[in-house]
């Protein structure tokens, strides 16, 4: 087994236990804060126990600690041992999540007005760079599997078809895996935007782990890609908010991105978030492929268990006809009722009843993620919660539910979208009204309108309203989806400017 290296956490562990005596941010003073004489009871003892010791690592930028946005010491060294790690040329810590390397990949490569080709499904924070940036999006809709409905990625065909209508455009944007671990290969994807010498940039937010062990996907990096971005966080063991944007090749400005990086994350970052990053990245060069075996086969367990068992609750089904090859992430169990007595939301909320918290659900799916060190007895827990669950649906047959998938939403518009424009100055002028959701087909949407999970918008300021848009949004509505970007959460009605 190799060494464990983590520059970052252990600069953090010496400077503590120097014994030093603080004279500057954050206002907790290394924890001592907590240590009131008159809090006696049990309640602030827990507090104590809990935040003392995380605290004394939550410090700021000191000669002993480096700074994240001109790294010299630590800092720097575990970076470069994160590049080395997945495989990428430079690798810069986010404590912003993937949202804020989005963000500043956004502003690395586009000037007001540029035009840049994206993904439609694409997570909410690609929509929120691309108006910080002021930018203009050729949106491509993407492929929709035919046995579940969920969206994945547009094809090959599609990006040529749009670097050759669209020339002029910065690099293209696209988002692999989509939230139910379903991916496809990148090299293709690669080749023909490099033969346009763009680049290409990938938000693989939901793939942090892949590539680190033979039953994984590859990882993004390893197809080519100029950038990837990685929420850290989702599969490895780092502290929420901890993600990583990786850069290799010379058709992304690291100065300029630097920059933006600069502009986007906080000037105090959290150091106990990058220590976990440095964390996550020693435990797997010194673990390697046995870091995720336990949960592979706690993964391989549940599904072996799960197709032996009478029950109308399954795994999604899909099928790969179409001109790309589908991969799975085998960390991710996507559940339904088969019968269509019970919505996603239903499903979540009985496992929940059981104990059992799943990452996130739809109107026909729920999402399990095994995270690192997921047990059979985990598993096990999930066995009795879906066993107690077929038991109820045996004794009340419930109305059969229509199969919704946030994904509908894509085949609402064209293959290849003409630049619609992010700049804020748009519509700033321009007061805004707002009317009944059924009444709003050919009024122009004045908010973001974006089912959460998975943070695909459906609809963005500055787009047209269509009836098949309003049909879906009501249905979402109808079956419980929550919505963020939208002043009404229940989706009766929306903000739009006047014709």
């Amino acid at each position: 087994m190799k060494p464990f290296i983590a520059p970052l956490f252990h600069a953090l562990v010496r400077h503590v236990t120097s014994h030093p005596t603080g004279f500057h941010v954050p206002g907790h003073h290394g924890g001592q804060a907590l240590k009131q004489s008159k809090w006696k009871d049990k309640a602030n003892d827990d507090i104590i126990d809990y935040f003392y010791k995380i605290m004394q690592i939550d410090v700021t930028e000191l000669s002993s600690t480096d700074d994240l946005h001109h790294p010299e010491a630590s800092i720097q060294e575990a970076q470069q041992l994160a590049a080395h790690t997945f495989g990428a040329e430079e690798t810069y810590f986010l404590v912003g999540g993937s949202t804020s390397g989005n963000i500043a990949l956004l502003l690395t490569v586009c000037e007001p007005d540029d035009i840049i080709i994206v993904q439609r499904n694409v997570h909410k924070s690609i929509l929120n760079g691309l108006k910080l940036a002021g930018a203009k999006a050729v949106f491509l809709t993407p492929q929709v599997e035919p046995m579940s409905g969920l969206a994945t990625i547009p094809t090959v065909l599609q990006v040529e078809e749009a670097l050759v209508s669209y020339p002029e455009a910065k690099a293209v944007l696209l988002s692999n895996p989509n939230y139910y671990g379903m991916g496809v290969k990148l090299r293709p994807y690669v080749e023909a935007v490099h033969r346009k010498n763009k680049p290409i940039l990938i938000d693989e937010a939901h793939g942090a782990h892949f590539g680190m062990h033979p039953s994984f996907p590859n990882a993004a990096l390893s197809e080519g890609v100029d950038a990837v971005v990685q929420s850290a966080h989702k599969t490895l063991p780092t502290l929420t908010m901890g993600a990583l944007l990786h850069i290799q090749g010379n058709r992304i400005s690291r100065e300029t991105l630097r920059q933006s990086l600069a502009m986007i994350q906080s000037s105090s970052p959290s150091f106990p978030i990058l220590a976990s990053m440095d964390i996550s990245r020693a435990m797997i060069d010194t673990l390697g492929e046995d870091m995720f075996q336990k949960s592979l086969d706690s993964a391989a367990a549940f599904r072996k268990w799960l197709s032996e068992q009478q029950s109308d609750i399954i795994e999604m089904k899909t099928r790969n006809d179409g001109e790309t090859e589908l991969y799975f992430d085998p960390l991710r169990i996507v559940l339904h009722d088969k019968s269509g007595q019970r919505s996603g939301f239903e499903l979540q909320k009985q496992l929940e009843q059981q104990g059992c918290f799943a990452e996130m659900a739809d109107p026909r799916y729920v999402v399990l993620v095994l995270g690192i060190q997921t047990s059979l007895m985990d598993i096990r827990k999930l066995h009795l919660a879906i066993e107690k669950m077929s038991s109820a649906a045996n004794r009340t047959l419930g109305e059969i539910v229509k199969p919704i998938t946030p994904s509908v939403s894509v085949n609402l518009c064209s293959s290849i979208s003409e630049p619609v424009s992010f700049a804020r100055g748009e519509f700033k002028k321009e007061t805004s009204e707002r009317i009944l959701l059924h009444e709003a087909e050919h009024h122009i949407s004045a908010e973001m309108v974006t089912p959460y999970p998975p943070g695909i918008a459906i609809l963005y300021p500055g787009e047209k309203i269509k009836a098949a848009m309003i049909e879906h949004i009501t249905q979402l509505a109808f079956a419980g989806t929550k919505f963020q970007g939208a002043a009404d959460p229940k989706m009766q009605t929306i903000a739009v400017y006047p014709k």
